[in-house]
């Protein structure tokens, strides 16, 4: 398999959470999860929770080709999204949350899991931008196993190029050595 064969939009199924393609009438349950100012209160976008900067949000998610609702499996009701992004000869996984109500758990962990090991089906690295200022989710980066790579990355957001720090995640060696062994 080749990067380019790689499924954006995959359908990757968990213990606690079940990811999906975004679909158009997922707007009020998603909007539901992120509605909450603590959820965007270090990130960039502060005024998220707001539904007009949500709708941007929500819009460039589906046109990106490749967001993902988050559904807990236990009540099946939407509790975030995040998306993967072909980006040069490596894959992107960002423009991650989760509702409030579930942080602190193993609902991050989880969703990264399901959808690292999907990637790594395709590529050896992956990486996160991760706001410079955005402690919360660089100390979630660091507990799923992200380390921080040297380069930095500059996003323009609402006419402001916002700075980003990149963590990347390797494909574990087991992992590399199952994938050889099943293409002799």
């Amino acid at each position: 398999m080749s990067k380019t064969d790689f499924e954006l939009q995959p359908h990757l199924v968990g213990d606690l959470v079940e990811l999906r393609p975004l679909r158009e009438e997922d707007w009020d349950g998603l909007f539901e999860a992120a509605s909450n100012p603590l959820v965007w209160a270090q990130h960039p976008a502060k005024d998220r929770f707001k539904e007009e900067v949500f709708r941007e949000f929500f819009r460039e998610a589906l046109d990106s080709g490749g967001a993902l609702a988050a559904v807990d499996r236990a009540t099946q009701r939407i509790v975030g999204s995040s998306r993967y992004f072909r980006f040069d000869n490596e894959i992107e996984i960002g423009w991650t949350f989760l509702a409030r109500s579930h942080w602190g758990g193993a609902y991050n962990g989880e969703m990264k899991r399901l959808m690292l090991d999907h990637a790594f089906k395709f590529v050896d690295r992956v990486i996160f931008l991760v706001g410079q200022d955005n402690i919360r989710s660089r100390k979630a980066m660091e507990k799923i196993g992200g380390v921080l790579a040297s380069r930095t990355y500059q996003r323009a957001f609402r006419g402001e190029m916002i700075e980003h720090v990149a963590y990347e995640i390797r494909k574990p060696a087991n992992a590399q050595s199952r994938d050889s062994r099943s293409s002799l």
